[in-house]
This record gives structure tokens, C-alpha cells and sequence, in this order.
């Protein structure tokens, strides 16, 4: 048993150095202008196993250095959803966003809805869960002050602040499992196809309504055999073949 944990520790530690050594060599390549190269390394990582905002964002930005619209925003809301507040990211896909054909304005939230979403989305699930430990931490040792102090200034002060932290810790909780929610319970595809058209019903029988570009964000509602019921940002809602879209 021993040797088999010893073998796995070399395998993962010997993949963590190939995956460093190719992210190197993407980066020397993108350095270079050798955008292919680049690619085509940062790639052998995801294929690797490895998920990394930094991977994800090198490989969206060679793919944009190529003209390539719909994969460079594919791996830009790939890197966002582990790091949603990277300023780099955020910008970067914003351009990128912009050489996209069609233009979706996003219905807007109700006050408090959008007063709400923008609190939650100030950090990462990640970021907000580790918060919840830390006021966590914090409401254990203020309540076992609170607990063993035996000055009743000292008690009301700390089973105050006990209360707040463990309000706080039970929030930063709320939020960070509505941010993993965001990526776990909806499901965000782009579409490929240089133009795809949009269908009232998942037969090629039913009329084109409309069509969407390359690079365009969509919402799949549901499957059905080979065709995707999406919603785009604007509440508008069709179908169109699967595999005109890539799923994220």
C-alpha cells in the first residue's frame, strides 16, 4: 500500500512539473508571437487534468491574438467563473466581447435584485467561503470570552460581538454558496458556428427566426436529441443545433 501512495505522489508531482514546464514554454511562445505554439501548450495542460484561472486566461488571449472569437470568450467566462473579480479577465473579455456580431443588451435586475446580486458577486465562492471560516473562528473565541469572562462589561461586549461574527460567518456562508450556485446550477454555453440559425421548435421543419454569430453567450434551458433550448441575456428564447455550441 505504501509503495502505491509513494507512486501516486511521483505521478502527480512529475504531471505538476510538465504542466509547468508547458505553461512556460506557452508563455515564451506567446511571448514571441507564436500563437499556434502557445495554444497548443496550454491546451496539453487542460488535457492534463489541470484547471487554473492563469491557464484559462493565457490560452483566451492567444486564441484572441488569433482572431479567434468564439474560443478566446469560451476560456475568458471559463477563468471568470475561479476568479470573478480579476480585473484582467473582466477587461480582456470585455474586448473580446466586442468583436462579437450580435448585440444583446441584458435585461436589468429590480432594485434589490441587482443591489443583492452586486453584493454577492464582490468576491469569488471561494473567497467569501474562507471568509465564513474566518468570522467563524472569530465568533468561537468571542463567545468563549464571553463564556469564561467573569466582568459583566466584558460579557455584554463579547456576546455582542459573538453575535455579529456568527451573523456575519452564516451571510459570507449564504453568499458563497449563491456564487457556486451561479456556476453550478445554470448552464452557460457560446456558440461556434460562425452563424447558427434560431428555430420556435427543435426540428430543421420549424422556421428560422433569426440567427446568432460566433461568440455569442447563451443560456441552455433544456436538451432534446441533438438540439439545445437556450435564453439569451434580453429573455429571448429558441432553439438550435448542439452542436453549433460549446458548453461551459
Amino acid at each position: 500500500m505504501k509503495k502505491l501512495f509513494f507512486l501516486f505522489v511521483f505521478f502527480v508531482t512529475a504531471l505538476q512539473a510538465q504542466n509547468q514546464d508547458l505553461f512556460e514554454v506557452g508563455n515564451n511562445a506567446y511571448n514571441e508571437g507564436d500563437y499556434e505554439t502557445a495554444v497548443s501548450n496550454y491546451e496539453s495542460i487542460i488535457n492534463n487534468g489541470e484547471t487554473s484561472a492563469a491557464v484559462y486566461f493565457n490560452l483566451a488571449n492567444s486564441y484572441y491574438k488569433l482572431n479567434r472569437v468564439a474560443p478566446s470568450i469560451y476560456y475568458y467566462e471559463k477563468a471568470l467563473q475561479l476568479e470573478p473579480n480579476d480585473a484582467d479577465i473582466n477587461n480582456n473579455l470585455a474586448l473580446a466581447r466586442n468583436l462579437v456580431v450580435d448585440e444583446i443588451v441584458e435585461n436589468e435586475n429590480s432594485g434589490l435584485s441587482r443591489i443583492w446580486n452586486n453584493l454577492v458577486s464582490g468576491l469569488g465562492y471561494n473567497q467569501w467561503g474562507w471568509a465564513a471560516v474566518i468570522f467563524s473562528f472569530l465568533f468561537a473565541i468571542s463567545f468563549a470570552v464571553y463564556y469564561y469572562s467573569s466582568r459583566s462589561v466584558s460579557k455584554r461586549i463579547f456576546f455582542s460581538l459573538s453575535l455579529v461574527t456568527v451573523f456575519l460567518a452564516l451571510l459570507f456562508l449564504i453568499f458563497a454558496f449563491q456564487q457556486k450556485g451561479k456556476f453550478s446550477d445554470n448552464n452557460y454555453a457560446i456558440i461556434f458556428a460562425s452563424e447558427s440559425p434560431v428555430r420556435e421548435e427543435p426540428t430543421l421543419r420549424s422556421a428560422e427566426s433569426f440567427f446568432l454569430h460566433e461568440g455569442t453567450k447563451i443560456e441552455v434551458l433544456e436538451t432534446y436529441q441533438n438540439w439545445i433550448k437556450f435564453k439569451l441575456a434580453n429573455g429571448i428564447q429558441g432553439w438550435m443545433l448542439k452542436d453549433d455550441v460549446r458548453m461551459f
